[in-house]
């Protein structure tokens, strides 16, 4: 091994750590028994008023887990001078945040100061799978809060612009394959975007093109239609796949197409190896809901930087 592999290899060793060995399914068994249950409870409350509820627990703990590990950094308000992860130009968008706050209310009355924020979050985006169609998993636990949430630091979020080479960086500094890549991006069967993150294909896409030639022609057609050239309707945008708010392999089918939204799901066709299992997955809805079990608990499992289990989800103590 050269000295330039050498350092790499330790630079991937320090930039993600798993703890997969540390957390267990069991975590809470004795301490907090109830805690799946509890969790459950407020995620399915809260998608009886709002059917976006789903896609916002998902995209949040995805979120989470790419900015300082899968710590409930997300969750943190802003305060004082310090803009907060939730501020950062990626996740204005988040929202359904109550549904945290709801979860960590019932569990402090039964059993205070046990389970974490992020804990809470891992849970609630389990459920917000499981209960809109999808698979169901026993989620591992112990993670423990951070303290820190700075804005700037969502910079390190994956971009809907991204191509497969900065997808391939951002995935793997996070100890996560290709095969995550193309199995967590069919997370995108839940949620809605808005113009601003897909516009790029619309609109003066290259010297050539002012179309991305990839977009199927009659589906670009209906996306200028809702996100014209000089959009001024701030909520325009569509949804990610024709099933919006069940959880299926609809997204797979739909990048097959040519009808995907962002540069970043198109960017799965570029290679060969991620094209194949966008393939497998588009022809096996089984195939894909067992993959993403194993991808998301990966994901879910990188190593925080938390020690605490705050009291309130929105604020240190």
């Amino acid at each position: 091994m050269n000295a330039h592999m050498l350092n790499l290899l330790v630079m991937v060793i320090f930039v993600v750590t798993f703890d997969v060995q540390a957390l267990s399914p069991h975590y809470y068994d004795h301490t907090c028994p109830q805690a799946d249950h509890i969790v459950t409870n407020a995620v399915k409350k809260a998608m009886s008023n709002d059917k976006t509820v789903p896609a916002a627990l998902l995209r949040m703990h995805f979120h989470d887990c790419f900015v300082r590990g899968c710590d409930g950094s997300v969750l943190l308000d802003s305060k004082g001078k310090n803009k907060a992860e939730k501020d950062g130009p990626p996740n204005i968008s988040l929202h359904a945040f109550y549904v945290i706050d709801n979860a960590k209310k019932a569990l402090e009355e039964q059993c205070p100061g046990i389970v974490s924020c992020a804990d809470i979050l891992s849970l609630a985006a389990r459920d917000a799978v499981a209960l809109s169609g999808g698979p169901t998993w026993a989620v591992p636990k112990g993670r423990k809060d951070g303290r820190i949430s700075k804005a700037i630091e969502t910079r390190q979020l994956p971009a809907p612009t991204f191509n497969i080479s900065q997808l391939r960086q951002n995935f793997g500094q996070r100890g996560l394959s290709m095969h995550d890549l193309v199995v967590l991006s069919g997370g995108h069967t839940l949620g809605f975007a808005h113009c601003s993150s897909f516009q790029n294909r619309l609109h003066n896409f290259n010297t050539q093109k002012e179309i991305d030639p990839t977009l199927n022609p009659s589906f670009a057609a209906s996306l200028e239609g809702v996100c014209p050239a000089h959009n001024k309707v701030k909520n325009a945008g569509s949804t990610l796949d024709g099933t919006v708010t069940s959880f299926d392999n609809i997204y797979y089918k739909m990048l097959i197409q040519g009808k995907s939204l962002f540069s970043s799901d198109e960017a799965l066709l570029a290679v060969p190896s991620t094209k194949k299992l966008v393939a497998k997955y588009a022809s096996s809805n089984e195939e894909f809901e067992r993959a993403f079990v194993k991808s998301m608990i990966k994901m879910s499992s990188i190593s925080g930087s938390g020690n605490e289990v705050r009291l309130n989800c929105r604020r240190v103590r």
